[in-house]
């Protein structure tokens, strides 16, 4: 079936390592919506950054945020937040206590479709690059619970690296939250039920794009649930073994541009498609 809509992570995925676009990737992205065919991208990342890439490169197509808690519509030049998926502030108290209790000494923070709130000691651990905010910057408040619904909570620790801390909240099963992890230096968790695939079904659903005309791009963990409801899961090259035993197809790298060589292929391949040849492809 043809490809209708690609869905892409963005950091280790669309993103460079140096987290930015590059050029042969916005020129990718902007050919194939030239085309007819809808670019989503679908992200960990709240919606301050992603409007911060969006400008970047010019994207103006739709971004799934907070791991599928929050979509965006970026056709206006802003992100404008068309769905949010909260998180219940009783299971927001509840899912804390108990991975505080598993894991002694975790800290928090809670993010909101516009704002980040953070314990001190959690901010104390942060740089930029983690939240692509100044930890400086950050609101700070000991119950962590701000006036916005809770979209997203993130943990980290002092001592356990963040794949250790996710084994740990994992096998012990926290009710009430969505458990991932995205190669990030904390641990994350949305309502339950939301992943970036329960944001994505919807929203194909609203666009008229049939499951099977999906093709979807990641490299993490909380990439999992996109890959398999997709129907065309890929990967790049720089992924993780367990997210390449799941795709139907590796990438080039992110560094490579992997993503933006699969749109190429998409655009050309509908070319030919309406003009017959490959060459009068080559003359449009």
């Amino acid at each position: 079936m043809t490809v209708e809509l690609v869905a892409t992570d963005l950091d280790g995925t669309l993103l460079r390592s140096d987290r930015t676009i590059s050029s042969r990737t916005a020129d990718a992205m902007a050919a194939a919506q030239d085309a007819g065919i809808d670019i989503v991208w679908a992200s960990a990342r709240a919606r301050h950054s992603i409007h911060d890439l969006a400008e970047s490169c010019g994207f103006t197509g739709r971004a799934i945020g907070a791991n599928g808690a929050v979509v965006l519509d970026l056709a206006d030049g802003t992100p404008v937040i068309e769905q949010t998926s909260a998180i219940g502030a009783d299971a927001v108290t509840t899912a804390m206590l108990r991975v505080r209790q598993l894991v002694p000494g975790v800290v928090f923070a809670t993010v909101g479709p516009t704002r980040f709130v953070a314990e001190h000691a959690y901010a104390a651990l942060c740089v930029f690059a983690d939240h692509h905010r100044d930890p400086r910057e950050m609101d700070i408040s000991s119950t962590v619970l701000s006036a916005e619904p809770t979209v997203k909570i993130v943990a980290r620790h002092p001592d356990l690296s963040s794949v250790e801390l996710y084994r740990t909240v994992a096998a012990a099963r926290v009710g009430g939250v969505e458990l991932t992890h995205s190669g990030a230096p904390y641990i994350e968790m949305s309502a339950a039920g939301v992943s970036k695939a329960s944001a994505l079904s919807r929203l194909c659903q609203e666009l008229g794009v049939e499951q099977q005309s999906v093709a979807a791009v990641g490299d993490a963990l909380n990439d999992v649930p996109m890959l398999e409801w997709a129907g065309t899961p890929l990967t790049t090259a720089n992924a993780l073994p367990e997210i390449k035993s799941i795709a139907h197809r590796v990438l080039a790298s992110n560094d490579d541009d992997g993503v933006a060589a699969y749109l190429e292929g998409l655009v050309q391949a509908r070319l030919v498609a309406e003009t017959g040849s490959l060459e009068s492809a080559r003359d449009r």
